[in-house]
């Protein structure tokens, strides 16, 4: 069986002064491999929670995750992770940043050389392979967390809010690279973004969770990540049923904000 499998996964948190948080509910989810997914929702509704667990930084208290049939039982290669900052070794130069996890594998330079060099133009960086990273804008280090992830050939991509903290313009280009690559190398991705312009054009697939105890609300899928991998970004934005998903989303997560800060009062 090829693909990723989310069975029933529910997290709870025990605190420290006793009590719990339930972070995630009984959530499931089957993404076929090279499916491209994004995850929206209120501010802690369990999506960077229900990342990690997959991830295996996580374990889940209750529920299971598979990959390629396989049970999820840790962190491994063959799930990678780019997060919203780029975690760089910055005493390392661009190239030995993206060769990092083929070197750490023992592997030799004349088995992965050639494949660094190649995703160091696909990124636009192979200029600057003997740049030190702390040289390099935001956006050029997050094209240096890509191809490192990348280098490793995992199943799956996991991306943590990777472009939150970029200008407008750099973000647009970035959204650009991501389909890119999932194009070029047939990745199976899930991204974590609190944009709802961003989860339209980079999901294929994407899902709504609820707030507190995260759940998958609402599912959409969306012809827009195809779309955005053949055109301009911006052509896309203009398609009618882009702006027609946008604002019936933005009005379901602006219901959700309202429904918490209600509890939050209420609370008080």
């Amino acid at each position: 069986m090829t693909g990723l499998s989310l069975e029933n996964l529910s997290m709870r948190f025990d605190l420290p002064g006793g009590g719990t948080v339930q972070a995630l509910n009984d959530v499931s989810l089957t993404l076929a491999r090279g499916e491209l997914l994004s995850v929206l929702g209120p501010s802690g509704c369990g999506k960077t929670t229900l990342l990690n667990i997959v991830a295996g930084f996580l374990a889940p208290t209750e529920g299971v995750v598979r990959l390629n049939g396989h049970e999820v039982r840790g962190p491994a290669a063959e799930r990678g992770m780019v997060f919203q900052q780029g975690a760089l070794f910055e005493w390392m130069n661009v190239r030995e940043n993206v060769s990092f996890g083929p070197r750490m594998a023992g592997r030799r330079e004349r088995d992965w050389g050639a494949q660094v060099d190649h995703l160091l133009e696909v990124v636009g960086l192979h200029a600057f392979k003997d740049k030190a990273v702390y040289e390099l804008s935001g956006g050029m280090q997050q094209r240096v967390a890509l191809a490192r992830c990348l280098a490793n050939d995992p199943d799956v991509i996991l991306m943590d809010e990777p472009l939150g903290a970029l200008d407008a313009l750099t973000r647009e280009k970035m959204q650009s690279l991501v389909l890119k690559l999932w194009k070029e190398t047939g990745k199976t991705i899930i991204l974590i973004t609190h944009s709802v312009e961003e989860a339209l054009l980079l999901g294929e697939r994407l899902i709504v969770m609820a707030p507190r105890p995260g759940r998958i609300h609402r599912e959409y899928r969306l012809p827009f990540a195809d779309l955005g991998a053949a055109e301009d970004l911006r052509c896309v934005k203009k398609h009618p049923e882009f702006a027609l998903r946008r604002e019936e989303i933005l009005s379901m997560i602006w219901d959700m904000e309202e429904e918490i800060m209600g509890r939050t009062e209420a609370a008080t």
